[in-house]
């Protein structure tokens, strides 16, 4: 449970330069999001999450 949590901290962490050291990247990026279709989005997602389980699965491991 607290792997987690450390995980979603990196992920506030790194989100949070993201938006302080780019704003307007991160601004643009969202912008072209709204536009993406939703079956992409989601395909993107899917993708995500398979990758990040593999990632902390094989750390962990």
């Amino acid at each position: 449970m607290w792997e987690l949590v450390a995980i979603v901290g990196v992920f506030i962490a790194i989100e949070g330069a993201l938006y302080a050291g780019a704003p307007g990247f991160a601004k643009r990026m969202a912008a072209e999001v709204v536009k993406m279709d939703e079956a992409d989005l989601r395909k993107g997602g899917v993708i995500a999450l398979v990758l990040g389980f593999t990632l902390v699965w094989f750390i962990k491991g």
